[in-house]
């Protein structure tokens, strides 16, 4: 249970904090070095070891969530690719019912997600989770990814929070470090982004196995 009434800002990543992360594991590390192989004639298991060096050249950059990079760098229709598996875009589990309890109360409910804007809209199209936000933002709106400490400050200067009166959910610790650095006093990682896979450590921050053990929203 968190001190919720400590907490007036609510602040949540998207991909595999609210959306299982399985849709993009296997869109990177399955569809993608199987079109690309097919593309340049190799195996899908020698493209995955052509394209990985690809991706930790830009780990932690916006390049990494950038639709039109990867596609200007792989020459694949990285849009069309992706809804090809849009049967795999879920909500995680009791996510929704977190959403809907928070959009019940009065906090103020954010979206911060690195993905680009096309990402965004496309899980938006097939589950309609815009309504229990406030607000909805990309780190390309800000051309900074949550990584790094300017993309709080622009985040700060459009919508205004109380660092020590916020909550930030994400599964990725370099970015819930930087979070903290900022000054976010709550933050919470979360034990099985991806719903296919086991869970994971998340070193020196609690983590969130199951949102119904955050409900009531008080």
């Amino acid at each position: 249970m968190l001190p919720w009434s400590d907490i007036d800002t609510v602040i949540f990543d998207m991909d595999g904090t609210l959306l299982d992360l399985h849709f993009d594991s296997y869109f990177w590390k399955q569809l993608v070095p199987e079109r690309y192989g097919a593309k340049v004639g190799i195996s899908p298991e020698q493209a995955w070891e052509a394209f990985r060096p690809k991706l930790e050249k830009v780990a932690g950059t916006l390049e990494w969530y950038c639709f039109d990079y990867w596609a200007k760098e792989l020459d694949l229709d990285i849009m069309a690719m992706k809804r090809d598996i849009t049967h795999k875009i879920r909500f995680r589990p009791a996510a929704e019912e977190l959403l809907k309890s928070l959009r019940a109360s009065s906090k103020d409910v954010v979206l911060a997600t690195n993905s680009n804007r096309d990402g965004l809209e496309l899980k938006m199209e097939f589950i309609p989770f815009a309504q229990y936000f406030d607000a909805l933002y990309s780190a390309h709106d800000f051309g900074l990814p949550k990584e790094e400490q300017a993309f709080w400050h622009k985040l700060a200067s459009v919508h205004p929070f109380d660092p020590e009166r916020t909550l930030f959910v994400d599964d990725n610790l370099d970015v819930l470090r930087s979070a903290q650095t900022y000054g976010i006093k709550h933050l919470l990682a979360i034990a099985q982004p991806d719903l296919s896979r086991p869970v994971i450590e998340t070193g020196e921050f609690a983590a969130a196995d199951d949102f119904n053990k955050l409900l009531p929203v008080e």
